[in-house]
């Protein structure tokens, strides 16, 4: 199985009614505090950044017995998102069918691809939070089972959605003709280095330069990440990783009109905006390329790390993640 980028669904037009109605939002994982700011911008008409349309009505708690920041979060988050009005569900089966949507919010991605499988079977639009998987080779897996289920997914982190990063995507400064990025990047030994926390910094590099990276080489010191990514027509963009000092997120993008600040994080109400159209039949807003070609980014500055930082090309390494990907598919679909 070949997979066909960008993946497009061919959505029925949004109706009045449909516009209108609140749909029905099961979430998976109940082990990030996105769970509970996400339920309560979606379920409380009180708060300041309050985005209509959809409420999440049941959660398929689960954390990662391995992980002990996750494990631990699950009881206290469990009772709090009771009092947002979110009903606790045993039964993952029953949640799905009993939902419009899902949000996919397991804080440990190694078992996205598993929860994924069962909503795509049921024809459930899904949003999958970071990161999208554990692995390059599921995070293709993903999209390939999306498109031969025909259910739309995305994901995205939230800092995708800063204002400045998005005016610079929206051509504010021109042409981007580069980027450099920063945010925290906290390791996960169960994950690759920058799947755990540096995807939030990636992801804004990504926004500003789009697709058509091709070669990345990284530095990393005990502190400190620094990958440098060439584009195929000659742009540079880099991410640099923070673990001690100041760690916010920022970042400064080059174009053919100016320079500006972009990487900001400006809440989870922008992204739960675009979440809410995906649900309600809107198109895609992040094209399944994008979204690979950013997580072979950070697989690619491991696979630098492991060969004594060295320049690694990003086709080798999609490449090997599609013949991993295509053997996984096939052991699902039997």
């Amino acid at each position: 199985m070949r997979l066909l980028l960008p993946v497009l669904f061919i959505l029925s037009p949004v109706v009045a009614d449909e516009a209108e109605k609140v749909l029905r939002i099961g979430m998976i994982g109940l082990d990030t505090s996105h769970c509970l700011h996400f339920s309560r911008i979606l379920n409380d008409e009180s708060d300041p950044r309050h985005v209509s349309g959809c409420r999440v009505v049941m959660v398929y708690p689960k954390g990662s017995p391995d992980i002990p920041s996750s494990v631990s979060r699950v009881p206290q988050y469990t009772e709090d998102i009771q009092k947002l009005g979110v009903q606790i569900e045993s039964d993952l089966e029953k949640m799905i069918q009993g939902v419009d949507a899902v949000l996919l919010e397991t804080n440990d991605g190694r078992p996205h691809l598993e929860q994924l499988v069962p909503v795509l079977r049921a024809g459930k639009p899904c949003f999958i939070d970071k990161p999208i998987a554990g692995s390059l080779t599921d995070c293709i897996a993903i999209f390939k089972l999306a498109e031969h289920f025909k259910t739309p997914v995305f994901s995205s982190s939230s800092l995708r959605y800063g204002k400045n990063t998005q005016a610079v995507r929206g051509g504010s400064i021109g042409d981007v003709t580069g980027c450099d990025t920063w945010s925290p990047c906290s390791l996960e030994k169960t994950h690759p280095d920058l799947f755990w926390y540096g995807i939030h910094g990636v992801e804004s590099l990504f926004t500003v330069m789009g697709t058509g990276v091709e070669s990345v080489v990284r530095t990393q010191t005990k502190d400190f990440e620094k990958v440098t990514g060439t584009w195929k027509d000659g742009r540079i963009g880099t991410f640099r990783g923070l673990r001690t000092g100041s760690r916010g997120y920022g970042g400064t993008a080059f174009g053919t009109k100016g320079i500006t600040s972009v990487g900001s994080y400006d809440g989870y109400d922008p992204l739960l905006v675009e979440i809410v159209k995906f649900f309600k039949g809107g198109p895609v807003p992040i094209e399944a390329r994008e979204t690979i070609e950013l997580y072979a980014f950070m697989e690619a500055a491991d696979e630098s790390k492991r060969n004594g930082f060295v320049h690694v090309r990003i086709k080798d390494v999609i490449a090997q993640a599609e013949k991993e990907a295509d053997k996984k598919i096939r052991d699902i679909l039997k």
